[in-house]
């Protein structure tokens, strides 16, 4: 499989128009709204500290920095002494309850998230935290914690004492980017990149509800990609997430990064490519393509390469400041949609300053596979303002909203093929820093959107964390 081929030649570049049929949702079915129920604070005096132009307490590509699990909603923050804290509250309540986990933030770098996932199997809350290309630390409940909220109390002692490996097991001297996904039949996984931007791997491994095992690397870094500036022989795979749809498949978009500025037209660019996208129907233990071509073998020695042919479902050069890690969701068909953002052709072929040209041109475009298996792209109409990554979420009748930096939301009616896209709020009172996290969990258990937001400060001056709830369409 050395043979590069770009899948949709017809999107590169283009605004896709929807094919007749293409939404799924009935006449019948309400539009996008948001209906903004209230606001809860996390804490008042959260740390602040700006890094990658981005916050450690909100790094949108958390999964999950904000969580819900059977009536009850979950969320890590470290506060202004660095403490790793994790609270909870009964959905719908005002109240937080917290819990220091016995961690202390290492260093000021925004990358060292805290991320949550769930053992369905065992009940158990996990925490990884604070890696940057280096060790991560792990905490993991007792049993049964998320099973009986209600009835187990809300104290340290329901945690372990933190760790520098999964329960013995030692993965990389180079971690960084954990995100948690329970599988369908109640296991947790760990995706996870191994070495560093630019010449890294991403990699799975696996609890049972008694054992983590290490499942290995799937991407690789090697192989030669070359632009019409130059061309560079390391990289890495940036994902836009990992989940499992409603029929088993996992899914996952992603974006290339080279290693070698030459592949640029400018120093002052980023050197990201190309929108990517794979899937597998095996619990992620064997990868294929857009035309269902395995492409990859998780911890074997075909992993899936930059060379490889199918994966780009939309073709961009180097030269546009795409961003990385942005968003993705899967509809209730198990279709895959995907939120990417660059600077489009129409305002020059070659980015020179990677904030402030985002900041100026920057559009946030929705790219899904509709139901006859086409990909389309649409443009959202809304000038990012931002250097920042924007969230994609779906309710429960398919329709599609773009939560931007600041906490602006937009949203798009399945109805419509994805075609109407407006402002639903325009983020106002919230004093939001940039990115947000999103509660992905939440909106299937009870219709409601929760966003996570640090307010803007300067400097290390701590600022408050909050919740602000957005009903969306019964």
């Amino acid at each position: 499989m050395k043979r590069r081929t770009l899948l949709g030649a017809a999107l590169a570049g283009a605004v896709m128009t929807p094919a007749l049929g293409a939404g799924t949702a009935r006449a019948a079915d309400p539009g996008p709204s948001v209906t903004r129920t209230g606001t809860t604070t996390l804490d008042s005096q959260a740390v602040f500290f700006v890094s990658y132009d981005g916050l450690v307490n909100n790094n949108s590509f958390q999964k999950n920095g904000l969580l819900t699990y059977k009536g009850y909603q979950y969320a890590v923050w470290y506060t202004a002494d660095k403490n790793a804290v994790v609270g909870r509250r009964v959905l719908g309540g005002t109240t937080w309850s917290t819990v220091q986990v016995g961690h202390t933030l290492k260093a000021s770098d925004s990358h060292n998230v805290i991320s949550m996932g769930v053992s369905k199997i065992d009940g158990r809350l996990h925490l990884n935290m604070d890696s940057h290309s280096d060790g991560f630390t792990y905490v993991k409940s007792v049993a049964g914690l998320m099973d009986n909220p209600s009835g187990l109390s809300w104290t340290a002692s329901r945690f372990g004492a933190p760790q520098s490996t999964l329960d013995g097991l030692a993965l990389t001297s180079q971690f960084t980017y954990p995100q948690f996904i329970s599988t369908p039949d109640g296991k947790l996984q760990l995706s996870y990149r191994v070495a560093i931007s630019g010449n890294g791997r991403n990699a799975l491994a696996e609890y049972d509800g008694s054992t983590w095992t290490n499942l290995g690397e799937w991407s690789s870094s090697t192989g030669t990609y070359t632009s019409e500036h130059g061309s560079s022989t390391a990289r890495n795979m940036y994902l836009h997430g990992i989940d499992y749809d409603v029929n088993g498949r996992l899914h996952s978009f992603f974006t290339w990064r080279e290693q070698n500025g030459a592949v640029m037209c400018s120093s002052g660019g980023i050197t990201n490519h190309d929108t990517g996208y794979v899937y597998s129907d095996d619990r992620g233990r064997t990868w294929r393509n857009n035309a269902g071509t395995v492409v990859g073998t998780t911890g074997g020695s075909d992993k899936v390469a930059v060379t490889d042919s199918g994966l780009v479902i939309d073709a961009l050069n180097p030269d546009h400041s795409l961003m990385n890690q942005e968003s993705q969701a899967t509809d209730s068909a198990g279709r895959p949609h995907a939120i990417i953002s660059y600077v489009p052709g129409r305002f020059g072929q070659c980015t020179t300053n990677y904030v402030s040209d985002r900041t100026a041109n920057g559009r946030a475009f929705h790219v899904r596979k509709n139901a006859s298996g086409t990909w389309q792209k649409t443009e959202i109409p809304v000038v990012l303002g931002s250097s920042q990554r924007t969230r994609l979420v779906l309710d429960k009748y398919d329709n599609a909203y773009a939560v931007f930096p600041f906490g602006r939301i937009a949203g798009a009616s399945a109805a419509s093929g994805y075609t109407d896209w407006k402002i639903l709020f325009d983020g106002s009172g919230l004093n939001a820093f940039g990115e947000v996290v999103i509660d992905e969990m939440r909106i299937k258990a009870d219709n409601v959107l929760s966003v996570m937001y640090q307010e803007k400060s300067s400097g290390t001056t701590p600022s408050a964390l909050h919740v602000v709830d957005f009903a969306l369409p019964a």
